[in-house]
């Protein structure tokens, strides 16, 4: 055979790519399937996240200790990822739906992430109290003093009582019912000419609870007429949820 001949040869039964160029290629494809998994399951992550929004379905209890009170709450029920996490905080943001007083749940989720359905909500801030009466406390010693024009029947056992502006209070009014064998009934609204126009948080109450909390709930004006067991359902709420109380959380 001519060297011609052996060259050609040796030409066709060589490999078409060296093997440095062969392992390049495998590695090339293999960081290529990993950054498309990488992708895939990081959209997933970045897609429920930006979905949430902040909220969690989590249901794992986190320890919070406010003052001389430890709450045992559920990660689901507590507003904001910073507060998530055992050990010592000034307050505790809570959100709740009405009437199931739940945090957050995929089943829920509409309540949470759309602002037309957020009345269906109970905002909670549980802090340390600094003051010795809560609203009910201050409505003989304080609120009497402020209001002003004649009181009217709101119904539901309710008393509409018109707020001082001059007193910081303006466009407020206080309600007011009786309660049998405690202390009377006050909250807070900013009332809306038309209950449509009402929004999540435009009345407030605060009460007492432990050893030392101060518990502000606002809640929408729209369940007035339920105040009475919004009232109990809170405080039951935050009751079952300190670490010294002998009832097991629900």
């Amino acid at each position: 055979m001519s060297n011609l001949a052996r060259s050609a040869a040796a030409s066709d039964e060589s490999p078409r790519f060296s093997n440095d160029f062969t392992l390049w290629l495998t590695a090339v494809v293999a960081v290529l399937a990993m950054l498309t998994l990488g992708i895939s399951i990081g959209g997933r992550w970045i897609g429920r996240h930006i979905t949430l929004a902040g909220n969690t379905d989590d249901t794992a209890a986190v320890m919070i200790t406010i003052g001389r009170d430890t709450l045992n709450l559920p990660e689901n029920v507590i507003r904001f990822p910073s507060q998530r996490r055992n050990g010592v905080a000034e307050r505790a943001d809570v959100y709740l739906t009405w009437p199931e007083l739940q945090g957050y749940t995929k089943q829920h989720r509409g309540r949470f992430d759309d602002v037309s359905q957020s009345a269906n909500l109970i905002f909670l801030q549980i802090t340390q109290s600094t003051m010795s009466q809560d609203m009910s406390g201050r409505l003989e010693p304080i609120y009497s003093h402020l209001m002003e024009d004649a009181a009217v029947l709101y119904g539901n056992g309710l008393t509409l009582h018109n707020l001082k502006a001059e007193a910081g209070y303006g466009g407020e009014v206080l309600l007011t019912a009786p309660r049998m064998n405690q202390a009377a009934y006050a909250v807070r609204c900013i009332l809306s000419s038309s209950a449509a126009n009402a929004t999540s948080g435009d009345c407030q109450r605060d009460i007492k609870a432990g050893k030392g909390l101060s518990v502000l709930y606002r809640f929408s004006s729209r369940h007035l007429q339920d105040w009475d067991h919004i009232d109990a359902a809170i405080r039951t709420f935050v009751e079952a949820r300190l670490v010294t109380h002998s009832t097991t959380p629900r």
